[in-house]
């Protein structure tokens, strides 16, 4: 097994099968030494395990529900890059991240929604996982995911 996915393990973790597209374009993209993905929804066995707007109180996505959305969109991006290069040990450096979360108006916590990603990412890769980031909220996202997120990576080989 890789380094990297045998952190994951450790950590209580697998790396999924790369979640099927939702429309026209492809789960990631290489371009020299960076792998970029497309935007990751929150799919477990592609279903959506949480749906509908982050915020505080009954009929939201709850931001620890979204936190681990985050998660989620992390180790698809990471089945995204594996697809890709084969290996995720061939990553060098988690570059950016950008997290997009449906939410309600009175809800500004998206940087904490987007640490699920960035705190896991941090957890698996150590320094290298350190990333510059931008959290954002947005009216809605598609098939009503509570959270989306894409990635860029640095890769070697």
């Amino acid at each position: 097994m890789a380094v990297i996915e045998e952190r994951l393990a450790e950590l209580g973790y697998t790396v999924p099968e790369v979640a099927a597209p939702v429309a026209a374009y492809v789960p990631a993209v290489r371009d020299g030494d960076y792998v970029y993905t497309s935007g990751q929804l929150p799919f477990v066995d592609g279903e959506l395990p949480f749906t509908g707007k982050v915020g505080e109180g009954e009929g939201f996505v709850s931001p620890a529900d979204a936190e681990e959305a985050a998660r989620l969109c992390a180790l698809n991006g990471l089945a995204a890059v594996r697809g890709l290069v084969g290996s995720l040990d061939k990553i060098t450096q988690v570059v950016k991240v950008t997290a997009f979360v449906a939410s309600d108006p009175s809800f500004t916590a998206q940087p904490a929604v987007a640490n699920g990603a960035s705190v896991f990412l941090g957890r698996v890769f150590g320094d290298s996982g350190i990333h510059v980031r931008s959290a954002v909220g947005v009216a809605v996202l598609p098939l009503d995911a509570p959270v989306e997120i894409e990635f860029a990576f640095k890769v070697s080989g």
